[in-house]
Protein backbone atom coordinates (compact mmCIF):
# COMPACT_ATOMS: atom_id res chain seq x y z
CA UNK A 1 0.00 0.00 0.00
CA UNK A 2 1.53 3.12 -0.97
CA UNK A 3 1.30 6.30 1.75
CA UNK A 4 -0.29 9.64 1.13
CA UNK A 5 2.58 12.24 1.22
CA UNK A 6 2.97 14.75 3.52
CA UNK A 7 1.10 18.12 2.89
CA UNK A 8 3.52 20.69 1.88
CA UNK A 9 3.84 23.80 3.93
CA UNK A 10 2.30 27.04 3.27
CA UNK A 11 5.19 29.32 2.56
CA UNK A 12 3.85 32.11 2.60
CA UNK A 13 0.29 31.46 4.52
CA UNK A 14 -2.67 30.18 3.85
CA UNK A 15 -5.24 32.91 3.12
CA UNK A 16 -4.03 35.78 0.78
CA UNK A 17 -5.51 38.48 -1.57
CA UNK A 18 -4.67 39.78 -4.38
CA UNK A 19 -4.83 43.25 -3.48
CA UNK A 20 -6.59 46.40 -5.27
CA UNK A 21 -4.48 49.35 -5.73
CA UNK A 22 -6.30 52.95 -4.89
CA UNK A 23 -6.04 55.78 -7.39
CA UNK A 24 -6.94 59.97 -6.46
CA UNK A 25 -9.59 60.77 -9.23
CA UNK A 26 -6.51 62.40 -11.35
CA UNK A 27 -5.54 58.82 -11.93
CA UNK A 28 -2.36 58.65 -9.56
CA UNK A 29 -1.76 56.54 -7.38
CA UNK A 30 -3.28 56.99 -3.74
CA UNK A 31 -0.44 56.00 -1.26
CA UNK A 32 -2.67 56.60 1.81
CA UNK A 33 -5.77 54.35 0.45
CA UNK A 34 -3.61 51.29 -0.80
CA UNK A 35 -1.96 51.13 2.90
CA UNK A 36 -5.82 51.63 4.00
CA UNK A 37 -6.82 48.24 1.66
CA UNK A 38 -3.59 46.37 3.09
CA UNK A 39 -4.59 47.06 6.58
CA UNK A 40 -7.92 46.08 6.39
CA UNK A 41 -7.28 42.58 4.57
CA UNK A 42 -4.76 41.76 7.35
CA UNK A 43 -7.10 42.96 10.41
CA UNK A 44 -10.07 40.48 8.33
CA UNK A 45 -8.40 36.97 7.92
CA UNK A 46 -5.64 37.44 5.71
CA UNK A 47 -2.03 36.14 6.22
CA UNK A 48 -0.46 38.55 3.68
CA UNK A 49 -1.08 40.53 0.79
CA UNK A 50 -0.19 40.14 -3.16
CA UNK A 51 0.53 43.31 -4.66
CA UNK A 52 0.55 44.55 -7.96
CA UNK A 53 -0.72 41.43 -9.57
CA UNK A 54 -3.71 41.79 -12.51
CA UNK A 55 -6.08 43.05 -9.12
CA UNK A 56 -3.41 45.82 -8.34
CA UNK A 57 -3.84 46.82 -12.07
CA UNK A 58 0.17 46.48 -12.86
CA UNK A 59 -0.17 46.37 -16.54
CA UNK A 60 -1.10 50.01 -15.79
CA UNK A 61 1.53 51.10 -13.67
CA UNK A 62 5.19 52.18 -13.83
CA UNK A 63 8.64 50.46 -12.10
CA UNK A 64 8.75 53.77 -9.90
CA UNK A 65 4.86 53.21 -9.25
CA UNK A 66 5.17 50.10 -8.02
CA UNK A 67 7.83 50.29 -5.83
CA UNK A 68 5.81 53.77 -4.38
CA UNK A 69 2.96 51.15 -3.72
CA UNK A 70 5.44 48.11 -2.24
CA UNK A 71 6.90 50.23 -0.04
CA UNK A 72 3.39 51.72 1.41
CA UNK A 73 2.06 48.52 1.99
CA UNK A 74 5.36 46.79 3.39
CA UNK A 75 4.96 49.92 5.89
CA UNK A 76 1.49 49.44 6.55
CA UNK A 77 1.55 45.43 7.42
CA UNK A 78 5.04 44.04 6.62
CA UNK A 79 5.57 43.59 10.58
CA UNK A 80 2.23 41.52 10.36
CA UNK A 81 1.41 39.61 7.58
CA UNK A 82 3.19 38.37 4.22
CA UNK A 83 4.26 41.13 1.70
CA UNK A 84 4.32 39.11 -1.85
CA UNK A 85 5.53 41.59 -5.09
CA UNK A 86 3.47 40.49 -8.22
CA UNK A 87 6.74 41.31 -11.03
CA UNK A 88 5.32 39.33 -13.75
CA UNK A 89 5.47 40.77 -17.25
CA UNK A 90 5.59 39.52 -20.82
CA UNK A 91 9.23 41.61 -20.66
CA UNK A 92 11.84 39.69 -19.23
CA UNK A 93 14.34 42.43 -18.45
CA UNK A 94 11.20 44.11 -17.13
CA UNK A 95 10.54 41.71 -14.82
CA UNK A 96 13.77 41.47 -13.52
CA UNK A 97 13.66 45.26 -12.64
CA UNK A 98 10.74 44.48 -10.55
CA UNK A 99 12.35 41.32 -8.49
CA UNK A 100 15.21 43.33 -7.78
CA UNK A 101 13.14 46.75 -6.87
CA UNK A 102 11.12 44.22 -4.47
CA UNK A 103 14.26 42.59 -2.99
CA UNK A 104 15.39 45.83 -1.87
CA UNK A 105 12.07 46.81 -0.35
CA UNK A 106 12.44 43.90 1.72
CA UNK A 107 9.45 42.05 0.41
CA UNK A 108 8.74 37.82 1.33
CA UNK A 109 8.09 36.45 -1.72
CA UNK A 110 7.63 37.69 -5.27
CA UNK A 111 4.53 36.26 -7.83
CA UNK A 112 5.62 35.32 -11.29
CA UNK A 113 3.18 35.48 -13.99
CA UNK A 114 3.60 33.39 -17.56
CA UNK A 115 4.34 36.17 -20.17
CA UNK A 116 1.02 37.23 -21.70
CA UNK A 117 0.16 38.66 -25.25
CA UNK A 118 3.63 37.36 -27.16
CA UNK A 119 3.17 33.72 -26.06
CA UNK A 120 6.25 32.07 -25.73
CA UNK A 121 7.15 28.63 -25.74
CA UNK A 122 7.95 26.43 -23.34
CA UNK A 123 11.41 26.45 -23.55
CA UNK A 124 10.46 30.43 -23.73
CA UNK A 125 9.09 30.53 -20.51
CA UNK A 126 11.37 28.30 -19.20
CA UNK A 127 14.21 30.98 -19.61
CA UNK A 128 11.55 33.70 -18.36
CA UNK A 129 11.40 31.91 -15.03
CA UNK A 130 15.09 31.00 -14.24
CA UNK A 131 16.22 34.37 -15.35
CA UNK A 132 13.60 36.52 -13.36
CA UNK A 133 14.04 33.51 -10.04
CA UNK A 134 18.13 34.30 -10.27
CA UNK A 135 17.65 37.61 -10.44
CA UNK A 136 16.86 38.03 -7.05
CA UNK A 137 17.22 36.30 -3.61
CA UNK A 138 13.29 35.74 -2.42
CA UNK A 139 11.03 32.88 -2.87
CA UNK A 140 9.12 32.58 -5.76
CA UNK A 141 5.49 31.79 -6.32
CA UNK A 142 4.77 30.77 -9.79
CA UNK A 143 1.10 31.56 -11.62
CA UNK A 144 -0.63 30.08 -14.07
CA UNK A 145 -3.52 31.69 -15.55
CA UNK A 146 -4.16 30.75 -19.30
CA UNK A 147 -7.56 32.25 -19.00
CA UNK A 148 -5.44 35.79 -19.18
CA UNK A 149 -1.91 34.71 -20.70
CA UNK A 150 -3.03 32.52 -23.28
CA UNK A 151 -0.32 29.96 -22.28
CA UNK A 152 -0.02 26.89 -19.88
CA UNK A 153 3.00 25.81 -17.73
CA UNK A 154 3.83 22.59 -19.24
CA UNK A 155 4.03 19.96 -16.88
CA UNK A 156 7.34 19.24 -17.44
CA UNK A 157 8.18 22.74 -17.33
CA UNK A 158 6.97 22.84 -13.85
CA UNK A 159 9.49 19.31 -13.22
CA UNK A 160 12.74 21.67 -14.39
CA UNK A 161 11.57 24.91 -12.59
CA UNK A 162 10.90 23.07 -9.05
CA UNK A 163 14.94 21.94 -8.92
CA UNK A 164 15.51 25.97 -8.30
CA UNK A 165 15.58 26.23 -4.23
CA UNK A 166 13.98 29.97 -4.59
CA UNK A 167 10.85 28.44 -6.72
CA UNK A 168 8.66 27.05 -4.29
CA UNK A 169 4.99 27.73 -4.63
CA UNK A 170 2.54 27.73 -7.60
CA UNK A 171 -0.75 30.17 -7.98
CA UNK A 172 -3.10 27.59 -9.91
CA UNK A 173 -5.98 29.03 -11.85
CA UNK A 174 -5.87 26.08 -14.40
CA UNK A 175 -9.05 24.55 -12.97
CA UNK A 176 -7.59 21.21 -13.05
CA UNK A 177 -7.82 19.93 -9.87
CA UNK A 178 -6.07 16.23 -10.89
CA UNK A 179 -3.35 18.40 -12.45
CA UNK A 180 -2.98 20.19 -9.12
CA UNK A 181 -2.86 17.17 -6.92
CA UNK A 182 0.11 16.05 -9.00
CA UNK A 183 2.24 19.75 -8.77
CA UNK A 184 1.71 19.00 -4.76
CA UNK A 185 3.52 15.85 -5.57
CA UNK A 186 6.02 17.07 -7.60
CA UNK A 187 7.12 19.83 -4.37
CA UNK A 188 5.04 22.29 -5.24
CA UNK A 189 2.48 24.45 -2.27
CA UNK A 190 0.06 25.03 -4.37
CA UNK A 191 -2.65 27.75 -3.64
CA UNK A 192 -6.08 28.00 -5.55
CA UNK A 193 -5.93 31.23 -8.15
CA UNK A 194 -9.55 30.55 -8.52
CA UNK A 195 -12.16 31.56 -5.82
CA UNK A 196 -15.54 29.44 -7.07
CA UNK A 197 -12.68 26.41 -6.94
CA UNK A 198 -11.15 27.19 -3.58
CA UNK A 199 -12.53 24.60 -1.47
CA UNK A 200 -11.99 22.10 -4.54
CA UNK A 201 -8.59 23.22 -4.51
CA UNK A 202 -8.00 22.47 -0.44
CA UNK A 203 -9.98 19.25 -1.19
CA UNK A 204 -7.13 18.22 -3.38
CA UNK A 205 -4.47 19.09 -1.97
CA UNK A 206 -3.72 22.95 -1.80
CA UNK A 207 -2.04 24.93 1.01
CA UNK A 208 -4.31 27.82 0.82
CA UNK A 209 -5.95 30.43 -1.98
CA UNK A 210 -5.02 33.59 -3.45
CA UNK A 211 -8.48 34.94 -3.99
CA UNK A 212 -10.33 38.14 -4.93
CA UNK A 213 -13.05 37.92 -2.85
CA UNK A 214 -10.41 37.95 0.37
CA UNK A 215 -11.42 41.97 -0.23
CA UNK A 216 -14.79 41.46 1.28
CA UNK A 217 -14.40 37.56 3.23
CA UNK A 218 -11.09 37.46 4.50
CA UNK A 219 -12.39 35.86 7.79
CA UNK A 220 -14.95 33.95 5.96
CA UNK A 221 -11.62 32.18 3.91
CA UNK A 222 -9.72 32.17 7.43
CA UNK A 223 -12.95 30.30 8.21
CA UNK A 224 -13.31 27.88 5.63
CA UNK A 225 -9.68 26.75 5.68
CA UNK A 226 -9.26 26.59 9.38
CA UNK A 227 -12.83 23.81 9.00
CA UNK A 228 -10.69 21.72 6.43
CA UNK A 229 -7.78 22.24 8.24
CA UNK A 230 -9.65 20.10 11.10
CA UNK A 231 -11.04 17.65 9.20
CA UNK A 232 -14.29 19.49 9.35
CA UNK A 233 -15.67 18.66 5.63
CA UNK A 234 -19.30 20.30 6.68
CA UNK A 235 -18.46 23.08 8.22
CA UNK A 236 -15.75 23.79 5.23
CA UNK A 237 -18.87 23.21 3.08
CA UNK A 238 -21.31 25.26 4.17
CA UNK A 239 -18.79 28.37 4.75
CA UNK A 240 -18.01 28.08 1.43
CA UNK A 241 -21.88 27.98 0.42
CA UNK A 242 -22.60 30.76 2.31
CA UNK A 243 -19.76 33.09 0.47
CA UNK A 244 -21.32 31.86 -3.28
CA UNK A 245 -23.50 34.75 -3.52
CA UNK A 246 -20.73 37.13 -2.75
CA UNK A 247 -18.30 34.84 -5.12
CA UNK A 248 -21.02 35.21 -8.09
CA UNK A 249 -21.38 38.72 -7.30
CA UNK A 250 -17.39 39.91 -7.54
CA UNK A 251 -16.35 37.16 -9.91
CA UNK A 252 -19.67 37.14 -12.60
CA UNK A 253 -18.78 40.99 -13.67
CA UNK A 254 -17.01 40.83 -17.43
CA UNK A 255 -14.56 42.54 -15.82
CA UNK A 256 -14.03 41.53 -12.86
CA UNK A 257 -11.00 42.05 -10.47
CA UNK A 258 -9.67 45.73 -9.58
CA UNK A 259 -13.57 46.59 -10.57
CA UNK A 260 -15.13 44.59 -8.33
CA UNK A 261 -12.73 44.48 -5.21
CA UNK A 262 -12.94 48.39 -5.17
CA UNK A 263 -16.66 48.96 -5.69
CA UNK A 264 -16.99 46.16 -2.99
CA UNK A 265 -14.66 48.08 -0.46
CA UNK A 266 -15.99 51.21 -1.57
CA UNK A 267 -19.16 49.73 0.22
CA UNK A 268 -17.46 48.49 3.04
CA UNK A 269 -16.61 51.91 3.73
CA UNK A 270 -12.50 51.13 2.92
CA UNK A 271 -12.43 53.53 0.28
CA UNK A 272 -14.13 56.34 -0.69
CA UNK A 273 -14.38 56.01 -4.32
CA UNK A 274 -13.68 52.54 -7.23
CA UNK A 275 -11.45 54.67 -9.53
CA UNK A 276 -9.73 52.20 -12.17
CA UNK A 277 -6.98 53.42 -14.65
CA UNK A 278 -8.30 52.57 -18.54
CA UNK A 279 -8.39 50.18 -20.07
CA UNK A 280 -10.79 48.84 -16.89
CA UNK A 281 -13.81 51.08 -16.79
CA UNK A 282 -15.34 51.47 -13.02
CA UNK A 283 -18.70 49.47 -12.15
CA UNK A 284 -21.77 51.66 -13.04
CA UNK A 285 -24.36 52.10 -10.63
CA UNK A 286 -26.51 49.37 -11.80
CA UNK A 287 -23.23 46.71 -11.12
CA UNK A 288 -22.87 48.44 -7.83
CA UNK A 289 -26.40 47.47 -6.41
CA UNK A 290 -26.08 43.79 -8.22
CA UNK A 291 -22.38 43.57 -6.04
CA UNK A 292 -24.32 45.30 -3.11
CA UNK A 293 -27.20 42.37 -3.25
CA UNK A 294 -24.73 40.09 -3.82
CA UNK A 295 -22.59 40.76 -0.68
CA UNK A 296 -25.81 41.43 1.33
CA UNK A 297 -26.47 37.60 0.64
CA UNK A 298 -23.59 36.26 1.63
CA UNK A 299 -24.08 38.49 5.04
CA UNK A 300 -20.91 40.56 4.35
CA UNK A 301 -22.03 44.15 4.54
CA UNK A 302 -22.90 45.85 7.83
CA UNK A 303 -26.99 46.41 7.74
CA UNK A 304 -26.28 50.61 7.24
CA UNK A 305 -24.84 49.53 3.77
CA UNK A 306 -27.49 46.88 2.93
CA UNK A 307 -30.46 49.88 2.84
CA UNK A 308 -31.48 50.14 -0.64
Amino acid sequence: MTSTPAPNPAPFGRVLTAMATAFHADGSVDLDATARIAAHLVEHGNDGVVVSGTTGESPTTTVAEDGRILAAVKDAVGDRAVVVAGVGTNATAHSVELAQQAEKIGVDGILLVTPYYNKPGQAGVLHHFRTVVESADLPVMLYDVPGRTGTTIAMETYEQAIAWDRVVAVKDAVGDLVRAVRLGQMGYAVYSGDDEANLGYLAHGAVGVVSVVGHVAGRELRAMADAHARGDNAAALEIFTRMLPAIDAVMGVANYGATTAKAALQLLGVLENRHVRAPLVALDDTEVEALRVGLAAAGLLPASATEA
